[in-house]
């Protein structure tokens, strides 16, 4: 059985913290996707709005998270990705980034995925640990309902006890058969 090599890296720092990193780390992302030949998009989130402790690092916020985000995309010319928590920021996002994402805890939001889908960016969706990947299929036919079919899949793992993330390769293949890129 043929499987599609992968073709794109999304990496980069889990929360912004400033400009300059930003562009350090994107850059040398870039250096490494493009030695192996893939396409590079700039992954990080401008507000960790899911942290465990209230006085855990957030990142910058939106407008000034935006403004980062915009500067890597125009001075490295890449894609750029990071995540909502709420539906009001989708078209505010949307102006900036290429890929939308929506976070493991939020994947099975109604109003957020819907708002993300709507702005007709890429939505990058991240498995919750507590989904089994075929359940995935809603995720996908509340983002086809808004006639959006830019649709990836980030697998997240499963919960095994407490803080025990495990992740199932067969859930990779359960997803594609969605007809989504993981």
């Amino acid at each position: 059985m043929n499987r599609p090599r992968l073709t794109i890296l999304i990496a980069g720092p889990c929360v912004l913290e400033d400009g300059e990193g930003a562009l350090a780390i994107g850059r040398e992302a870039l250096r490494v996707a493009g030695k192996y030949g893939l396409r590079y998009v700039f992954k990080a989130s401008f507000d960790k709005a899911n942290r465990s402790a209230a006085d855990a690092p957030r990142g910058p916020g939106l407008t000034e998270g935006l403004s980062i985000l915009a500067e890597v995309r125009r001075r490295l010319g890449v894609e750029v990705l990071t995540d909502i928590h709420e539906p009001w920021q989708a078209e505010k996002v949307a102006e900036v980034v290429d890929v939308i994402q929506i976070p493991a805890f939020l994947c099975r939001q109604t109003d957020l995925i819907l708002a993300a889908a709507a702005t007709g960016k890429t939505v990058n969706v991240k498995k919750g640990q507590f989904m089994a990947p075929w359940d995935m299929r809603n995720v996908v036919e509340k983002i086809k309902s808004t006639g959006n079919d830019r649709i990836l899949l980030t697998e997240r793992g499963s919960c095994f006890g407490y803080n025990a993330l495990v992740v199932d390769f067969r859930s990779l293949v359960i997803m594609q058969e969605l007809g989504c890129r993981v």
